[in-house]
This record gives structure tokens, sequence and C-alpha cells, in this order.
């Protein structure tokens, strides 16, 4: 016998077990089962444990309402010695910051990229966003890019502000895929935002602004009261 024949016939035999064991189909996992225990924690108690968790990883999370959110807006920029922020034109916020005084210059992020970068890299000190919705469970954002609000908006100045409203507030992330119906259409680019950008080196240094901003505050508006 050649000295192939063995393994050969080795391999046979294991195939031909293999297809005599009739495999059975596993059953389809049940994933919102799953995720039901990390979803059970009171729907009133998110936003304390959002910002218990924001804030653990050095996020500044600002409490304030839909009413009283620009002037909150206005008292961070004073405390961060903004200069100048940047914000997509036809959100959500737009027309509530253009009718307000912030104490800073006002741009918009309305022009390719290759015209605003060095606006950017150089000018703007800081740039704020709407978000999709936040995660209790980890204190993430959610943020959402379009042509509005690119991803640069939030990436390349050094300080990111994110307006937050309460009740997009969801428990874990399935919960968020689940009630947000992202399978429905995901953008480009989904973000999780979990606190300021931040790295370390082989000796455990831990350095924020290195990959993207180096601080976040997160304007949290609060759920107006049931009638």
């Amino acid at each position: 016998m050649s000295a192939s024949a063995a393994p050969s016939r080795a391999r046979s035999a294991i195939l031909s077990r293999l297809r005599a064991a009739a495999p059975v189909a596993l059953a389809a996992p049940d994933v919102a089962a799953h995720y039901a225990e990390g979803e059970a924690f009171p729907h009133t108690g998110q936003r304390e444990r959002f910002i218990a968790q924001a804030r653990g990883w050095r996020a500044e999370v600002v409490e304030t309402d839909a009413n009283g959110w620009p002037a909150a807006l206005a008292a961070v920029l004073a405390a961060k010695g903004v200069q100048r922020l940047m914000a997509g034109r036809d959100t959500s916020i737009a027309a509530a910051l253009q009718a307000n005084d912030l104490g800073a210059a006002l741009d918009w992020y309305d022009a390719p990229i290759e015209t605003l970068k060095p606006v950017l890299f150089d000018t703007i000190d800081a740039g704020i966003t709407t978000t999709l919705g936040g995660i209790a469970e980890t204190g993430s954002l959610i943020l959402w890019p379009d042509a509005r609000e690119p991803r640069t908006l939030s990436l390349l100045p050094p300080l990111h502000i994110a307006v937050l409203r309460e009740e997009t507030l969801q428990p874990t992330l399935h919960a968020a895929m689940r009630q947000q119906d992202w399978a429905a259409g995901l953008p480009t680019n989904a973000l999780l935002v979990t606190g300021p950008s931040k790295t370390a080196d082989i000796q455990r240094l831990l350095v924020y602004g290195a990959h993207g901003p180096r601080e976040l505050v997160i304007l949290l508006l609060r759920a107006e009261p049931a009638a």
C-alpha cells in the first residue's frame, strides 16, 4: 500500500461517519429572551443609569429641557472658552441655534469636506450634533451621520457637544436596534460613542483626543412630564 493510501482511506472513513450521522438542525436562539434580563431594569431609571455610565467614561452630562437647552449650551461654551461652534443645517436643533445668542460664532457645515477641512482643523473649537438615542447600559450615544451632520462634525473638533432627548434612551443596544428598527435601513456609518476619544500605549498611559474629540458634553433634554 502506498504512503498516500492510508490518509486517503482515513479521510473517506471520517467523511462517511459524518454523512451517516444525520445531523439535526438546531433551533434558532431566542434573542429577545437572551437580552431580557439586561433590559429588565425600570424604564424610569434609565436616565440615572445613563448619566452614571456616561460620566464614568469621562463624558460631561448637563441636564436641561427642551426650552432651556440653548441657555445650557451657551453656559457650556462660555465655560470651555469656545469661540467658534459648527453645526449642521436643516436639523432639529438648527433653528434654536440660530435664534439664540450663544456667545460664540456659529458656523454651518454646508460645504464639501475639502473646503471645510482647514476650518475644522484650525479654527472650529466645538461641533454640535443631534443623536438618534442613548444606551443606558453603557452610557453610549447613537449617532446617525448623514449629509446634514457628517461624521467629521463630531470627530474633528476638539469638543463634541451632543443633544440627547431622554425619550430616546434605550436600556441596551439590542433594545435600541429593535425599537428603532435598524434592520429597515442603516447609514453607511452608524456610530456608538462612549465618552471622548481615548487611547493608551504599551505603558498604559491613557491619552484623550488622539483619534477624535478630547471632550464630550451631552446636553440631556429631560422628557416632558405626562399630562
